[in-house]
């Protein structure tokens, strides 16, 4: 899909807001309600527009520690990365999983727990009972430096 001025500002304002009507949007970007809804009804067609959520604040709901987990596999066969990736799946403390290269671990994760004991749990009863997990190095947040999730949408 080839994005417009008014599809990249469309875009823009959800990514910061997603919650503002039809009307509020077209005020935004100068256009009137029907045609503004059939660009927002296209970009969620196309998949640009994957889905709408609320963001929540991790320390408020008590996950004060944010961890950045390397795991090593042991084969990097489809059927052993398909494992691994089912069960990471269904771990409710992993907020993200990566595939990656150039580093001496195969995944990168990205989870939140309350505290050390519920990463030590988390650790030891979870992730390294996985099939095929052989090392697993950790690294804590102290400081998050730029943190967004907005896509930048250059012309």
């Amino acid at each position: 899909m080839k994005l417009d001025r008014y599809d990249r500002r469309i875009l823009e304002l959800l990514q910061q807001n997603g919650r503002l009507t039809n009307l509020e949007l077209a005020e935004h970007i100068g256009l009137s309600p029907s045609p503004c809804l059939r660009r927002v009804r296209a970009l969620e067609r196309s998949g640009i527009i994957s889905g709408y959520r609320a963001l929540l604040d991790a320390h408020r709901l008590g996950l004060s520690l944010v961890a950045l987990v390397y795991i090593s596999m042991d084969r990097h066969t489809p059927e052993r990365f398909a494992n691994f990736d089912a069960r990471i799946r269904a771990l409710p403390e992993v907020l993200e999983c990566l595939l990656i290269t150039g580093q001496q671990a195969d995944y990168q994760l990205k989870v939140a727990v309350r505290d050390m004991p519920a990463y030590e749990q988390l650790l030891l009863h979870k992730i390294t009972r996985i099939e095929g997990v052989t090392g697993v190095h950790s690294s804590f947040v102290l400081r998050r430096v730029v943190d967004k999730t907005a896509l930048p949408l250059d012309d």
